[in-house]
């Protein structure tokens, strides 16, 4: 009996973790599509490269608005349910994009990136409890791991495969080109271009649908056992906020997420600008290059942290390559190929393999998701140390600051527009150095009165 029982839960725990290891790996894939849809857009809907940008900030923004909502969505419906409505609400965010290119109206674009980040709003406030409570709690790091892998395994292949579904033959679609045909000729061209997202958005919406019905009747539990306080309403939270500002490392680690998130963005999504500023014919790819650093770093982290180094310390390493690599970025060459081609040149040797030899500047870019790697995980424990009562609120702080993915990227490609595009990259330089602040004196400011 206690075998068979033993069995059961072994099979229900592999189930469980598959699922929200799948569900972590839609959360890669549909976040970094953006990269992709940016040059996209900004082409079918005749966009400035600012216009563009706003992809980013709508998607983005979403965290800010839900991070408080979302607690009590899920305290009002239970996690799974939870979980199931977010992948519903993402699906709609999904559809909203068939209207959006048979209109070519970019407004409705951003629309529809609005409710795909709301529902994966939804998705990351319910589903992060679940990696603790399925197995054992000495384990959860483990799993934790795998998730993250899982994640951005997911942010290198989905620029990959939406660059191979709509942005084949975009040579027809170049500025000297369009010059050259009148309106009409022009339109049907773009109507064209703009049709070519819908099976690839439409197929989305049922994937993600069949994925919340398969959700809803699986071994997840329908709860999870988290301890409840006095301020778990809206009110209770808003009246928290201002006291909890006061602890200084909160606040100032709330800062180096909101900055943190907004270099990853960069790096990731806003980088195929840069790339489309140098007439890369491959530029929408190029986030499938950070995210694959990005893996690389993960991985180091695992084997490296805390056996060899401690977390703050890998956060103080992450930030120096950062400001390294931004400053190789804004000065290197942008036609040069030989830093690249040295190190993985190789590659093109191998059996039906075949990479771009990418430009010295962008190689640099590329190499910002090595450093990036480590930050997420390593500020929030850092942030949330010692806060008593306010962990809850400081956690939703947190997820506030996600929104420096939405600000961060419009304002380097606003620069971008006015002094270029490897100028504008001096930006992340700043911003590299107050994380290294943050990392070696930051985090152990505390209020000026005691109040946990």
């Amino acid at each position: 009996m206690n075998t068979t029982t033993t069995a059961v839960d072994r099979k229900n725990y592999i189930m469980s973790l598959s699922i929200i290891g799948a569900l972590f790996f839609i959360f890669g894939f549909v976040t970094w599509l953006n990269g992709s849809l940016m040059p996209f857009l900004q082409t079918a809907c005749e966009l400035t490269p600012f216009q563009a940008s706003l992809v980013t900030l709508a998607f983005y923004i979403a965290y800010f608005v839900m991070a408080l909502p979302s607690s009590f969505v899920l305290k009002k419906i239970g996690y799974k349910n939870g979980v199931f409505v977010g992948l519903l609400i993402m699906a709609l965010g999904a559809l909203i994009f068939i209207p959006a290119a048979y209109s070519r109206q970019f407004g409705v674009f951003l629309a529809g990136l609005f409710v795909l980040g709301t529902g994966l709003a939804l998705l990351q406030t319910a589903t992060n409890p679940f990696i603790t409570i399925i197995g054992p709690r000495e384990s959860a790091a483990k799993r934790m791991a795998i998730m993250g892998i899982c994640n951005k395994m997911a942010g290198v292949f989905s620029p990959l495969v939406l660059t191979a579904l709509i942005l084949h033959g975009m040579e027809k679609f170049s500025e000297s080109n369009l010059a050259q045909l009148t309106f009409d000729q022009k339109e049907v061209l773009l109507n064209g271009l703009a049709s070519r997202i819908v099976g690839p958005y439409l197929a989305m919406a049922l994937l993600l649908a069949l994925f919340a019905v398969l959700v809803k009747f699986s071994s997840l539990p329908d709860e999870i056992d988290i301890e409840a306080d006095d301020h778990e309403t809206l009110k209770g939270f808003v009246k928290q906020i201002p006291d909890a500002l006061k602890i200084r490392h909160l606040l100032l680690g709330i800062i180096t997420l909101f900055v943190y998130v907004g270099v990853e963005v960069m790096a990731g999504d806003s980088l195929t600008q840069f790339g489309r500023s140098l007439h890369l014919a491959y530029a929408p790819k190029l986030t499938a290059f950070t995210m694959a650093f990005m893996v690389f770093g993960y991985i180091l982290g695992i084997i490296l942290i805390p056996k060899v180094i401690s977390q703050s310390k890998a956060l103080v390493i992450s930030a120096f390559l950062g400001a390294l690599f931004a400053l190789g970025a804004a000065n290197s060459s942008t036609s040069d190929t030989q830093l690249f081609s040295t190190l993985f040149g190789w590659l093109n040797n191998l059996p039906g393999f075949e990479i771009p030899m990418l430009p010295n500047a962008v190689f640099f870019v590329t190499l910002l998701g090595w450093a990036n790697a480590l930050m997420w995980p390593a500020i929030w424990p850092l942030a949330l140390n010692n806060l008593g009562k306010y962990t809850k609120i400081g956690s939703a702080l947190l997820i506030m600051g996600i929104a420096g993915g939405a600000i961060i990227p419009p304002t380097y490609a606003k620069l971008g527009q006015s002094i270029g595009f490897q100028q504008s990259l001096w930006i992340m330089v700043p911003i590299y150095l107050f994380i290294i602040y943050y990392a070696t004196i930051g985090h152990k400011m505390k209020s000026s009165k005691e109040i946990l």
